[in-house]
């Protein structure tokens, strides 16, 4: 049984209380962790934003008015306050409730700074020398405010975007280990016991079977949330329930009943299941249209084309503010990591992916070139001018590859070709690539996603006629990111993976790249390491001068240490003709189920 409410202002319409909305997400992703305290392995769209982010809410959150800003009002976090000499920050938190009853508080904000700095080196957006790190001193005011000092003045922008945005408070519930209550909140300490019990609650972080994501629901660690959703169910299926966190003191508490996400294995059981409507025992109210299944070009990728599933539902593209690529595996130990290592050869694998060709006849329009490290859609002032002007650096163009090829140490009159020239003296191939040695690298792709394999496999021809052989084999996408993840050789690890395409890359709130291209950072999945490039970064992070981003970007597209691949929206939502409250939608790429409501048709 469901009740009116009152009509929202400035809709003219009334929505319904309860209901449920079941969502068919993206194939080979299900959500894999949450602690969301999450590795490298494991950071993703699917398992953060559409699930942690839905029970656990981070400091500050971002984009949920559709603008690329911090949202105060769906915030933990006061706005910053700065001393004067730039060099501390104050936060107050606001006295919000845990599901339990507790109060949110500047203990739950430290237990989370003494995790990162304990075990940093196991969450995926810790970047060695910044936050915390870069901190002289910290502490708190009394208890609900907590204080940073830095080492010098930084950015502000980056330090509420890239720093602050960094931390998700923890509960005193889960300050604890298996013998009883502990106090990581104060005592750096407890992290390492802290740490592993909470590991242990959460199961085996690599493995795919859904057995020990089951009795998540139920512990009485993630059962303690701070968001507007708590987790009713995690299926052996691999469907997931949300339902309303009655205790959530927040802005926007939920409309619906229930919140069901099922799983789907490939596009095309996605577009099946949207075919069959919204209505029925086994239908879902929101998808995604997969881009394979465009039927109409749009020149406009944001607000999208024709709509093969009307009048049953809406097309709503989500835009994210986020850059798409493949990683190559710079801890490689063979050959192949030294092959790697040389911008000739990364720069002839750029020139020979075709995005402007993808965009058109693959994409249909709902794709744009990228050419570095920050994204031109939305358009902003944060591209580099040069980049702004087309193709530069590395339009497609194979027969530049191959001249790159020739001038440094390979004949490529076959492909693969082969090393003539070996060593780093002029004209070589490169540091430790031997003569004979044949230029031949595996991409390995997630699967289920027929717009990929046909960008992959046209890479694959146009490197070969520039003497680059690129071997092709696709696998699930959460056994790939576990398996082809940031690695350093050892003997429990070969390490042995080369090119890998999961079909995303990175969402940004400011693109500086110290997440993604500094010396060990969690993003930095091929582990690039580069002096050049920490210098520019740098100098990025302590200035808002636009020329330093800029230098920096540049320097990153003509070194090219990913492989940039044509952008698209996130998602091209399908949303059930009588949901409402979708829109605006995330530039972030969040979701905010509880602003959705249904409405009589």
């Amino acid at each position: 049984m469901t009740a009116s409410l009152p009509a929202l202002a400035g809709t003219g319409e009334t929505p319904r209380q309860g209901g449920t909305v079941t969502w068919a997400c993206a194939p080979g992703f299900p959500p894999a962790v949450i602690f969301p305290f999450t590795p490298a392995e494991r950071m993703g769209t699917r398992n953060i934003y559409e699930f942690q982010m839905l029970m656990y809410r981070p400091l500050y959150y971002f984009g949920s008015r559709g603008e690329p800003n911090v949202d105060y009002a769906q915030s933990i976090g006061e706005p910053p306050r700065w001393s004067e000499d730039g060099l501390t920050v104050r936060v107050r938190v606001k006295p919000w409730k845990w599901s339990n009853g507790e109060t949110l508080c500047a203990d739950n904000v430290l237990f989370w700074v003494h995790l990162m700095k304990i075990k940093g080196d196991r969450y995926g957006e810790y970047v060695p020398g910044y936050f915390p790190d870069n901190l002289v001193a910290y502490g708190k005011d009394g208890e609900d405010t907590v204080w940073f000092t830095f080492d010098k003045p930084y950015s502000r922008k980056w330090v509420l975007m890239n720093q602050l945005s960094t931390i998700t408070p923890l509960p005193r519930a889960w300050d604890r280990t298996a013998a009883g209550p502990a106090n990581a909140s104060c005592d750096p300490a407890d992290v390492p016991a802290v740490y592993d019990y909470l590991m242990a609650e959460q199961g085996d972080i690599v493995s795919e079977t859904n057995e020990h994501r089951t009795r998540w629901a139920d512990s009485p660690v993630w059962s303690v949330v701070s968001g507007p959703w708590r987790l009713k169910s995690y299926k052996l299926d691999g469907i997931v329930t949300f339902v309303p966190n009655p205790h959530y003191s927040g802005p926007n508490k939920p409309y619906l009943d229930e919140f069901r996400q099922v799983p789907t294995m490939s596009d095309d059981e996605e577009y099946r299941m949207l075919q069959a409507g919204p209505r029925g025992p086994d239908a879902v109210q929101v998808g995604y249209l997969p881009l394979s299944f465009t039927t109409e070009p749009t020149d406009d990728p944001t607000r999208g084309g024709a709509n093969p599933l009307a009048p049953h539902y809406r097309l709503i593209p989500q835009t994210a503010f986020c850059i798409r690529y493949f990683c190559l595996n710079y801890n490689n130990p063979t050959v192949v990591g030294r092959i790697f290592a040389q911008t000739y050869f990364r720069q002839a694998l750029q020139s020979s992916l075709d995005q402007d060709s993808a965009v058109r006849d693959i994409y249909h329009g709902y794709a744009y070139r990228q050419n570095g490290p920050v994204p031109v859609v939305p358009a902003t002032d944060l591209v580099s001018p040069r980049q702004r002007e087309g193709a530069w650096p590395l339009p497609f163009d194979p027969a530049r590859a191959r001249r790159l090829l020739e001038e440094n140490g390979w004949d490529t009159s076959t492909t693969p070709a082969v090393c003539v020239r070996p060593g780093d003296g002029p004209g070589g191939a490169g540091d430790g690539i031997p003569a004979g040695t044949r230029l031949s690298v595996l991409l390995r792709y997630v699967e289920g996603r027929p717009a990929l394999t046909r960008l992959m496999t046209a890479f694959q021809r146009d490197a070969a006629t520039a003497g680059i052989e690129v071997r092709l084999e696709e696998v699930y996408g959460s056994i790939l990111v576990a398996e082809d993840a940031p690695c350093v050789p050892g003997p429990d690890n070969p390490c042995l993976w080369e090119m890998c395409c999961w079909n995303g890359g990175w969402a940004y709130h400011h693109p500086t790249g110290e997440i993604l291209f500094g010396t060990d950072a969690g993003g930095n999945f091929g582990h690039w390491s580069d002096p050049v490039t920490e210098e520019l970064i740098e100098r990025t992070v302590t200035s808002d001068d636009l020329d330093a981003l800029y230098a920096y970007q540049d320097h990153i597209a003509e070194q090219v240490p990913v492989i940039f691949t044509p952008n698209f929206p996130i998602r091209l939502f399908e949303v059930s003709s009588d949901l409402r409250g979708f829109e605006p939608v995330n530039p972030f790429g969040m979701i905010n189920p509880e602003n959705w409501y249904y409405v009589d048709r």
